[in-house]
Parts: structure tokens; sequence; C-alpha cells
């Protein structure tokens, strides 16, 4: 699989810009490209989806473990020409207080991938040559293969920067010149979702594609990408890691413009383990599907959609009685506040008797957490990392203590026990955002739970 990975110095120099210009532009040339971002980023990957007309794919080692990710990087890029892996923050920034792990330089040595490195050059001219030298001497295992300068301002400026860069001998492959229009919208959690921005990002996903085709050499990016060892790894299969249950339970899954952040083996791993996957869209669909016998309720943005979450009555209220009578409902971030008894002031299911609302802190980072009780998703005793990443947060409503237990538990930063999320009946809800990939036992386990389960939707229409 020809291979290679876009990154920079640091965040914010243009790496979506131009990972999402080069899927699409490779495309429209009649490549198959396989979209990969590394961390546990959800946005990024929607506009990979654009691009490429492929399902967006993480990967995360601190999240699945580094054994996995060749292995999962090889079932998302099977029947495709080449990868595109889009990297995270900069080069070497990995897991805070760890050397690296996770990083955008561990997944390119996991994956032996020649790295593309852009650079904004913005305040920049000679001092290009000492940056780009440190970044390539600091681990000389991570190959940089050439540059792409972004944020270009003139003639003159490029003539400089190509010098700078040919005293280190790194080829340039790309010159971006300022341009708003190559800008994606952005809010407090970064990028505006590709789902929500609708054909606005259509547009935007074209004139990136449009300008990454001019300025920038496609023939040289692949060639790039064609200097790869061959892999040697089998291929990750959601059939191999689950045992089907009978009977096909109808597993409905929460989708549309509020709720996005899922990962696509989550999915794939469900339908392996039996399950009749149906995507209902709390902003539209009125009811659950006929017959859901499980619910799941990713991540996304409910606080940016609250009054017309809030406005669709009877789905919060088929939500409420579904969880109310032990069905199995898993929850994460989002979905997390889609139960709670109001968001912002809205009132939303009211499955957990919280109150969630907008912060001006930003909680974020990973978290290895065990599962203290017993759930639908795990048995106490559990181990998994996860990732929490929301400004928002919950409290108790009318000054109640929090009903159910909690649904996770780790060591804060000071080395105080965190207790977190619920576990009610069939609920397990929670602001740990999972990767399935790492415990493919917890969607067999949820799925188990749909088919045993004597609950079963059915609308009154």
């Amino acid at each position: 699989m020809n291979r290679l990975v876009v990154a920079a110095p640091a965040s914010g120099s243009g790496k979506t810009t131009v990972a999402t210009g080069l899927m699409a532009a490779l495309r429209r040339t009649g490549d198959r490209v396989a979209p990969f971002k590394v961390g546990p980023d959800y946005i990024d990957p929607g506009y990979h989806g654009l691009a490429t007309g492929r399902p967006g794919r993480n990967l995360d080692p601190v999240m699945v473990g580094e054994h996995r990710v060749a292995s999962l990087f090889a079932h998302g890029a099977r029947g495709c020409d080449l990868a595109v892996v889009e990297g995270v923050m900069g080069l070497f920034d990995g897991r805070v207080d760890t050397e690296g792990i996770g990083s955008t330089a561990h997944v390119a040595k996991l994956l032996s991938a020649p790295v593309l490195f852009v650079v904004d050059a913005r305040g920049q001219s000679r001092s290009l040559a000492a940056l780009l030298h440190g970044f390539r001497g600091y681990d000389p295992t991570v190959r940089l293969g050439g540059v792409i300068l972004n944020q270009v301002g003139s003639a003159r400026h490029e003539h400089v920067l190509r010098g700078a860069c040919a005293e280190v001998g790194l080829d340039v492959l790309g010159v971006l010149p300022r341009d708003d229009r190559f800008r994606l919208p952005s809010r407090h959690l970064g990028l505006v979702t590709a789902a929500e921005h609708g054909q606005p990002a259509l547009d935007a996903v074209a004139a990136i594609a449009a300008a990454v085709a001019e300025h920038v050499d496609l023939a040289a990016v692949r060639r790039l990408a064609a200097r790869v060892p061959a892999m040697a790894v089998p291929t990750w299969d959601p059939a191999a890691e689950v045992e089907p249950v009978t009977g096909s339970p109808v597993v409905a899954v929460a989708g549309g413009a509020a709720f996005t952040f899922g990962y696509a083996e989550h999915v794939e791993l469900l339908r392996a383990a039996g399950a009749d996957v149906v995507v209902v869209d709390p902003l539209r669909d009125r009811h659950l599907p006929d017959g859901t016998a499980g619910l799941v309720l990713p991540g996304g943005f409910p606080e940016q959609h609250a009054a017309e979450l809030s406005a669709n009555e009877e789905l919060r209220a088929a939500v409420a009685a579904f969880a109310r009578s032990g069905g199995p409902v898993h929850a994460e971030c989002g979905g997390l506040l889609y139960l709670a008894r109001e968001l912002d002031g809205q009132p939303m299911c009211g499955v957990v008797d919280a109150v969630g609302s907008m912060t001006p802190r930003l909680t974020l980072g990973y978290r290895d957490a065990v599962a203290p009780v017993d759930s639908v998703l795990a048995e106490a005793g559990t181990r998994i990392t996860g990732h929490e990443f929301h400004r928002t947060a919950l409290s108790a409503s009318a000054g109640s203590p929090p009903t159910g237990r909690p649904a996770w538990q780790w060591r804060g930063h000071d080395q105080r026990p965190v207790a977190e999320g619920f576990v009610l009946d069939g609920v397990h809800a929670s602001y740990l955002h999972t990767h399935p990939a790492s415990a493919p036992q917890a969607v067999a386990r949820f799925a188990r739970a749909c088919a045993t389960g004597s609950v079963r939707y059915e609308a009154t229409r």
C-alpha cells in the first residue's frame, strides 16, 4: 500500500487543509484514496470522507494499542491505491508525560511511512532551514520525505524559502499561497463538522482540492508515497473479533448533524456481532426504528442544536421510555448530554437526573479507566483507555444527588480518584470516548444484551 503521513511543526500549520486537499485532488485524478487521521479527532475525518468518498478512520496507538495500528490501517486501506494519513498537533507531540506515544511520528514509524512536512511560512525566511534541520535530526528514524510550504506571501518569499529547504536537502513538493478561501470554519472544539456545514463544506473541499492540484506536484507526492516497504501484517477483521448473536437485534445509532463523533469500526463490529444497525437522526426522526432492541448515542455537538433536539418531543419521549424500560443504551459525551434532564436550559430526555451546560473550561485528555460495576458494556474491573474532549459540564438536577452508579473510575492528574458517568439499569452513559476496536468484547456484550433483552420499541403512529 502506497502511503504517506502529513505532519507539521505545530497545530495550526495547515495539516488539515493540505491533507484534505491532497485526498480530494488525488481522487479527482483517478486514485482510490484511503483517508486516516492520527489520534482521537472526529472532525477532520468528516472532511476526509467528503474528499475521498470513503469513511475517514483514526489511528490512535494510545486508544487501541500500537500492535493494532498497522492492522487497522490495512483494513481501512483495502481496495485503495494510496493512503494519506493526517497527523495530530506537532510531529512529535503525543500523550502528555510520555516519549511521544500516540504522536504523528509514532504512527509514521508503525506504518513505515514517509512524512510530508507542512510548514506555515508566515514570518519565516532562511530560519526555515534551522527548523527543518532540527525536526529531521531529532529522530532520524522518522523520514521527512518532502515539504509543503503553506501561507507563502509572494514569489520572492517562495524563492527564499526554497533556498532554505535546499540547504538541508529537502525537496519542496508544493507551495500554497495565502488565501482565506482555503479556511474551514471553526468553533470551540475545532472545525465545524462537515455534516453540519453541509454544502459549504463541499465547496470548501472543492476549493482546497483545486488549490492543491494547482500548487502541489501530485506526481512527486505519488512517488514519495510509493517509496515504502511492504507491510506484512494481518488485516483487522471485525468478524474475527466478535461472535454473532442470533435474531439480528435492531440497534439504533444516532447520527445526523448533532451526533457525528463515532468510529467506523463501531458499526462494523455491531454488524459483525449480528446487529441490524439503523441510523436515526434525533433532529429529524420522530420515532426510534420499529423493533429497536438497543440504542447507541455517540458524541457530537448537541449543545449547538439543543433547541432543535428539545423540540423533537416525540423522540425524546421514545428514548426515555426505552431507557426506563431497561433497554440497552450506550451513550458517550454528546449522547450523555442528550440523556440529561436539561442542556443549556433546554429539556432533553431526562434519563440522567443532571443538567448540562457550556463552560469556559476545556476538558481534554486520555484516561486510563476501570469499570467499577457491571454494565451492558463491561464487567466490573474491565480496564480501558479512553479520551475526554468537551467544554460542557453536568451538575445535579435541582440540588438532588446524581442517580445511578459511576460508569468509569480513574486517577486524576493529582492522583485523586475520579468517578464519572452513570450506569442505570441498561444505560451506560459517560463523557469518555472509547474506541471499539480496542475492546470488541464490549461491543459483543452490548449486542448480547440487545439480543437477549425483552425490551423492543414499537412506534405508535
